[in-house]
């Protein structure tokens, strides 16, 4: 889930999931060169915390597209985002079975290129008006090898959403540091103990990774396949042990939150149960549309030193062709027109969904000042995944939230959850090298 995040995703949400660094078979999983121009497409997107809306602008998207082209048609699937590394392998073994298009978070991109999956649409997109005003990160997390592999369709980082009605009752002022954040937290929940201070989860990988990257850790170094695991170094052992800190009666109690995700902290806390989150600029909508309506406001989340701003995942979502599809050019069509700047103008205005577009972002920006604190948060400087194919596999087999629960159920202390971590990420890597 999936700058997926969610971008996304988110993509976590984001936890972004990925597909297995191995191949998913030996049959060639490619359309063999037919490219039918009628009959039914099969699009899979990923279902949202507040769907609706977002169903809305993919149905106005499909009726224009269907009409476009007599005797087309696509079938929509939503499907969660925590399924999508068992459903897109899968479709990879099964091309019979597999969509025709999908949207796939920023992260899984060097996987599914390695498992074959995904169409190289290099000419189509260069050729395309829209790609010309592309982010440059954006059009990055579509790239492989020099290869164009989909077209980005959102952007997403994630800051600090802050109840205004419980920090006045209480006299408090947004968060300048973690430090301060922790305090406040604390001070929430004593005074208000039927609330979270802030709702985190043991299974949000990009909600807690901002932690290790303010205190200076890293999740890997090197490029390619040639990546080693900095997990376990002191600095990233900080950023753990500051985030596991945040699971206690104190704050959100380990029994109810280490098995949380995004989703569920975002759900929490528009459902009024938290006094602060970590959600993303795409969590607005379901936010809005919960009892905090109207009584909440969002700062970046604060790094270690006063004023400062923790990295934030680069987070975002793309839309991307199957190699297997035998409808090409009706895929790649169907493609453009959900990563069009319509459409992507559509979605930020139902979804909050920042576009990948510049031109796009600015005209947003000026509509809705909502957007500003994440702005600010790509500006500052952002954090991205292992650009290795090991990245799906690491994050399929949930090495990280693995750890964070290890620390969190006192199975393990953060050194050794830690050292564990890294010699499943390395086993990763070395298996991609």
């Amino acid at each position: 889930m999936k700058l997926a995040a969610r971008l996304v995703a988110p993509m976590a949400a984001l936890a972004l999931a990925g597909l297995t660094a191995c191949a998913p078979g030996t049959s060639d999983n490619s359309s063999a060169g037919k490219d039918d121009r009628t009959g039914t497409l099969r699009l899979w997107l990923f279902r949202e915390v507040s769907n609706e809306p977002k169903e809305q602008v993919v149905d106005k998207v499909v009726a224009a597209f269907e009409k476009a082209h007599d005797g087309a048609k696509v079938k929509v699937e939503y499907i969660p985002v925590e399924t999508r590394a068992e459903r897109m392998k899968a479709a990879f073994n099964d091309p019979k079975s597999a969509p025709d298009v999908i949207e796939y978070g920023n992260t899984d991109t060097a996987g599914y290129v390695k498992d074959g999956g995904l169409a190289d649409v290099t000419t189509e997109f260069n050729g395309w008006a829209d790609s010309k005003d592309s982010d440059p990160t954006a059009r990055t997390s579509v790239t492989v090898d020099g290869k164009v592999y989909g077209a980005p369709f959102f952007v997403g980082v994630r800051a600090l959403y802050y109840r205004t009605d419980v920090f006045d009752e209480l006299g408090l002022e947004p968060p300048r540091t973690l430090d301060e954040l922790t305090t406040a937290a604390q001070r929430i929940r004593a005074a208000r103990p039927e609330l979270y201070g802030l709702v985190v989860g043991g299974a949000y990988t990009y909600g807690a990774m901002p932690f290790v990257w303010a205190h200076g850790g890293e999740i890997a170094e090197g490029r390619g396949g040639s990546y080693a695991s900095t997990i376990d170094s002191a600095a990233a052992r900080k950023g753990i042990e500051a985030y596991t800190a945040l699971f206690g009666d104190d704050n959100c109690p380990a029994a109810k939150c280490a098995g949380m995700g995004g989703n569920d902290t975002v759900t929490a806390f528009a459902a009024g149960k938290a006094g602060m989150a970590i959600g993303g600029d795409f969590s607005h909508a379901a936010v809005e549309a919960g009892k905090v309506k109207g009584k909440y406001a969002v700062v970046p989340l604060p790094g270690v030193k006063s004023g400062s701003v923790a990295p934030a995942f680069a987070g975002g979502n793309n839309i991307g062709v199957l190699k297997s599809t035998t409808h090409r050019t009706l895929a790649v069509d169907l493609m453009k027109r959900l990563a069009s700047k319509r459409t992507q103008g559509a979605l930020f205005d139902a979804m909050g969904f920042l576009p990948t577009y510049t031109d796009v972002r600015a005209e947003a920006a000026k509509k809705e000042p909502f957007i500003e604190p994440f702005v600010k948060t790509l500006s500052s400087g952002t954090r991205f995944v292992p650009v290795s194919p090991a990245w799906a596999r690491i994050d399929a087999s949930l090495v990280l939230p693995t750890m964070f629960q290890e620390v969190v159920s006192g199975k393990k202390d953060v050194d050794e959850a830690s050292e564990d971590a890294a010699d499943r990420m390395n086993d990763a890597f070395s298996s991609v090298g």
